[in-house]
């Protein structure tokens, strides 16, 4: 009976953490009703990104906001739709024809899902620190760049070639005859309301004004040569219908596209948990909030929506609104789930310029020139890193970008290890040790002491080999390396020492380690031959710093002394 009583146990402490508190359903509810009524516009303009019927934005608005908002650990962020993950979706889905787009999204969203729960339950959290500054701003910004440049066309209702969205754009502005008045009207007429709102207390209902005006002037004047929502496909009134994925639909191309929106929405995730603090204090915890924008994803995906993830802007609004709690984000969804009901109609006379201009006025928007410039000034490291990112978010679909961002995070995280270490010589003066310039070329019969400081990870260890002295030419050579405080020593450090250790074995000297982990010398002998660790002596950590070290050379020099007595 243990097991049930424990299964019981759980499931009473899972209702006790997601409960709402009576007194904060007021305010949670009040808060969600403008994230609701924001993201009308900004869910259907997302999935005009993806390529897909308006509506599945609104579905993805709908079922992200409740899963996300059920399951994360930052109880105030909103799991939305967001430009960056919608782009990248529409990347992956963008060689299909647009009848088979519609099953292949349901495919898609569910597997990015799958691919969060998968890296919160192996805890791959602590790896989106490792993304560097440098590629993400670079990313985001080429992001930014792509969604403005590739909305051109729709915003002024002008046909466009390209291979590229620079392209795309660059055609309507060299064909200026092409542009239709009346949907380029509505198209500036809705960026001059957003940007006219932007700096008033109405700041937070620019986007739907921004739809709603310009949709008005274009039904009253007749304008039917402006293209509408309901031009893209009609916009089921009631709740969201069910959708299964489809094998048939899955390809490869498909999982890199699941696997670039994941990797997206995962370090934007983390973003809006530094900056949405949880009102108790509470840790953010990366792994679970990777868990609940998969589920997020998956809701999504069984509604038919697009991909989401945790939203900047949304978790910023829910924030102004006065949200209290997590219910606060379940309430934007429910209030969407309203307006499909009881709206449904009505949003499928929008005009689809106006969600040209709100996907325009996002991505100028999210540019951070002031990061921009810090990023500029720090380094040609930073430049390349920035630049080269941001070219390949261009020129390349958002997969391939993603993966080229990846690959250059790891570069720097190599080049860093490398450049970041420096070996010092630990030498006694005064009753103190002072730390010298290392010996070109290794004295002989006397024991050098040398601490390191940097990574000791693949480059990091070969450059420590570069930067060990030189054994050649010296007799009984002694080097004590110290090791305090490593704990992650692999295996091209282990092969690093082995090395060394022969050379001065060879010359008649020897290798310590001291300071060196308990874990650390079981990996050792554990992984070296039984000659190797014959040469190396090895002294372990204790609790009094330098003792070990101390005991290292008392012991190398006592050693030097028997060594140069004259054998009988």
């Amino acid at each position: 009976m243990r097991r049930p009583a424990r299964v019981v146990g759980q499931a009473r402490s899972t209702w006790r953490r997601l409960r709402p508190r009576p007194s904060d359903l007021r305010a949670d509810a009040v808060a969600g009703l403008p994230g609701a009524i924001s993201t009308v516009p900004d869910g259907m303009a997302s999935a005009v990104l993806v390529g897909v019927n308006p509506a599945y934005g609104l579905y993805a608005a709908f079922a992200g906001p409740i899963g996300g908002g059920l399951t994360t650990s930052t109880r105030l962020m909103v799991v939305s739709t967001t430009t960056a993950a919608a782009l990248a979706a529409g990347s992956a889905l963008e060689d299909l024809h647009a009848d088979q787009r519609d099953s292949a999204l349901v495919l898609l969203t569910m597997m990015t899902g799958v691919l969060m729960i998968a890296a919160g339950l192996l805890r791959l959290g602590r790896y989106v620190r490792f993304v560097s500054r440098s590629v993400m701003l670079g990313f985001l910004t080429g992001v930014a760049v792509n969604i403005t440049l590739g909305q051109l066309p729709d915003l002024l209702g002008a046909p466009s070639e390209g291979s590229s969205n620079v392209g795309k754009a660059w055609h309507v502005l060299t064909h200026p005859s092409g542009i239709g008045a009346p949907s380029a009207a509505a198209g500036l007429g809705a960026l001059a309301i957003m940007v006219g709102l932007s700096r008033t207390r109405f700041d937070l209902l620019g986007s739907l004004a921004a739809v709603a005006v310009p949709t008005v002037v274009a039904v009253v004047a007749g304008a039917d040569s402006v293209a509408s929502v309901s031009d893209e496909g009609a916009i089921p009134r009631g709740v969201p219908p069910l959708a299964w994925p489809h094998l048939s639909d899955f390809s490869f191309g498909l999982l890199g596209g699941a696997l670039a929106v994941a990797a997206i929405v995962l370090v934007q995730g983390a973003g809006v948990a530094q900056v949405a603090p949880n009102p108790d204090g509470g840790p953010s915890r990366a792994n679970v909030d990777f868990i609940g924008q998969g589920v997020a994803n998956v809701a999504s995906g069984v509604f038919h929506g697009i991909p989401v993830g945790g939203s900047v802007s949304s978790t910023a609004l829910n924030q102004a609104a006065g949200a209290r709690s997590r219910w606060a984000s379940v309430f934007v969804g429910a209030w969407m789930l309203l307006i499909l009901v009881a709206f449904a109609g009505i949003v499928g006379h929008v005009v689809m310029p106006t969600l040209a201009a709100v996907l325009m006025y996002a991505g100028v928007m999210s540019l951070r020139p002031h990061d921009l410039v810090e990023v500029l000034r720090t380094g040609s490291t930073s430049q390349v890193a920035l630049v080269g990112t941001f070219l390949a978010t261009l020129a390349l679909p958002v997969a391939a970008a993603v993966g080229v961002g990846v690959l250059v995070s790891l570069l720097l995280q190599l080049n860093r290890d490398a450049l970041d270490l420096r070996v010092v010589r630990l030498e006694p003066y005064d009753g103190d040790l002072v730390e010298t310039e290392v010996p070109a070329v290794l004295p002989d019969d006397e024991p050098v002491v040398l601490d390191v400081y940097g990574s000791l990870l693949y480059a990091g260890a070969r450059t420590l080999e570069a930067r060990l002295p030189d054994a050649s030419g010296a007799e009984r050579p002694v080097v004590v390396l110290r090791l305090r405080g490593r704990t992650s020593l692999g295996a091209t450090f282990f092969g690093v020492v082995a090395a060394y250790a022969a050379d001065l074995h060879d010359r008649g000297g020897r290798l310590y380690l001291s300071g060196v982990d308990q874990d650390v010398v079981a990996r050792f002998q554990r992984t070296q031959a039984v000659d190797v660790r014959g040469m190396v002596q090895v002294f372990r950590a204790t609790p009094v710093l330098g003792e070990s070290t101390v005991a290292a050379v008392a012991d190398a020099t006592d050693w030097l002394v028997e060594a140069r007595q004259p054998t009988s």
